[in-house]
């Protein structure tokens, strides 16, 4: 497991919504989110006993162990229903090795992938579409499930698989920290509460002063921002800049558009301040979260999947932002969605757990774990997911923030791009001295381009002209 003001977010999506759109309309008769029912039993023989065995199902999941835990609770929840089709779960540590599984052959009838992964195994030919059998199952898709998660699964004119979980990325930051009333006291810029007295938007210049703020004493620090195109992502697109040249089909990143380019010297000026991000000597001994939960680093970046170890850590108090804005509110976030396997032999049953999975009750028992923001729009607004016993007190953020998130295009060499161009990133955000920002943003946009536009090898060589008489005008 790469936002944008509202108005770009919109038109970048826009042709897969159109498609999302058909799905919607083709399904607006739909109420309810009623669990799959059972399928008929099997033909009971003259002593009225059963002779058939269930069908079997695989569902594959990946996850942290507890993660894992969730789902098999909803597998051994849904077998309960059921005496004609039994579901195993298979696990993967995370979403590579799923992918890998798949593409290889070894596909599970119902799975677990991320959006970034779709138009791989869209080309792979590796799905079926969900759409008609999830409609034919009573799936609200319209009021029910987030329209910017179900967006991000249309491809080709059809839904291909279903939306599950949508986690935006947030600025997680300890509220000891970051104290408002004392800054406001000491005359620093806050973020202005909203009629119900939530701090829920702030500028770049307010994420700074919080930083300082942080680090006003000893060795503590106000900030880390990981030096990667996800990390950086939501500040280009904030300040008006682009992080691709094309949202369909790029062929370089566009870190020389002038857009991006004040976007990051402005955000930078934050970055680079090493009164503000931890020392090397710090990051040799512990990385930026574990930094975090020991209360050294005032704020991290991040997405749902932290809540539960933060939730551990001793003496942590902490509390959620979105991402700070620059001119316009901008995020990037990670989409999971279940899809059923082209190869499925028993794509009914299969689509019934898919069904009975992003149902109230069976999301809700994910949900609960910490780890996930769920599609399921009525659960993400429901006490399973808000836990407003627990921290972060703040959890709407999370659903307040997908509407701004930018969904990045399809990129099958996604891992090589990132190998590729991170060195720049990483040299960027953090070498000391004084930054050439054009000369490094046109080297990250020439390694990006030898990647997502390689030359052709098999362009035969402009052939010059011969001194056949033959050609020659006169004879």
């Amino acid at each position: 497991m790469l936002g944008a003001p509202v108005s770009r977010s919109t038109l970048r999506r826009g042709a897969l919504a159109g498609c999302a759109l058909m799905v919607a309309l083709a399904t607006a008769a739909c109420t309810g989110d009623a669990d799959p029912e059972p399928g008929p039993g099997p033909k009971p023989t003259k002593t009225g006993k059963p002779t058939d065995k269930p069908r079997q199902v695989t569902f594959g999941a990946y996850g942290t162990d507890e993660e894992v835990a969730a789902f098999q609770s909803v597998v051994d929840s849904f077998n309960a229903t059921s005496t004609t089709r039994q579901v195993t779960l298979k696990s993967w540590p995370d979403h590579e090795s799923a992918l890998e599984d798949v593409l290889a052959g070894d596909a599970p009838d119902a799975f677990l992938t991320s959006r970034i992964d779709l138009g791989q195994l869209v080309n792979a030919e590796a799905l079926q579409p969900v759409s008609l059998l999830l409609d034919e199952r009573g799936v609200d898709f319209g009021d029910r499930f987030s329209r910017d998660a179900v967006d991000a699964f249309a491809m080709n004119d059809d839904l291909q698989c279903m939306a599950y979980s949508i986690s935006p990325m947030v600025i997680y930051y300890n509220t000891k920290l970051v104290d408002w009333d004392k800054m406001e006291r000491r005359d620093y810029d806050v973020p202005t509460p909203n009629a119900d007295g939530v701090r829920d938007r702030w500028t770049l210049a307010e994420f700074g002063d919080a930083a300082r703020f942080a680090s006003r004493r000893g060795d503590r620090r106000g900030v880390w921002i990981d030096p990667t195109l996800q990390g950086l992502a939501p500040f280009i697109y904030s300040g008006g800049g682009q992080v691709f040249d094309d949202d369909r089909e790029p062929t370089s990143l566009a870190f020389t558009d002038d857009g991006t380019r004040d976007a990051l010297n402005q955000t930078l000026q934050i970055l680079r301040d090493s009164t503000l991000t931890p020392t090397n000597a710090q990051l040799a001994r512990a990385t930026p979260v574990q930094l975090f939960k020991r209360g050294e680093l005032a704020m991290i970046a991040g997405f749902r999947n932290l809540v539960p170890q933060l939730r551990d850590a001793e003496k942590l108090d902490f509390d959620v932002m979105p991402m700070p804005t620059i001119n316009d509110r901008a995020t990037v976030g990670d989409i999971t969605g279940l899809c059923l396997s082209a190869d499925s032999k028993v794509t009914g049953d299969a689509a019934d757990f898919i069904a009975y999975a992003v149902s109230d009750a069976a999301s809700a028992t994910v949900a609960k774990t910490g780890y996930i923001v769920p599609a399921n729009t009525e659960v993400a607004s429901s006490d399973d997911f808000l836990a407003p016993e627990l921290e972060p007190a703040d959890a709407a953020v999370y659903n307040a923030s997908i509407r701004y998130m930018v969904v990045p295009p399809f990129i099958d060499q996604r891992l090589e791009l990132i190998e590729a161009v991170t060195p720049f990133l990483e040299r960027m955000v953090t070498a000391p001295g004084v930054l050439d920002l054009d000369l490094v943003t046109e080297q990250i946009d020439e390694a990006s381009q030898a990647i997502l536009s390689p030359p052709d090898e098999t362009e035969t060589p402009t052939e010059t002209p011969t001194d056949d008489p033959s050609d020659s005008p006169t004879e």
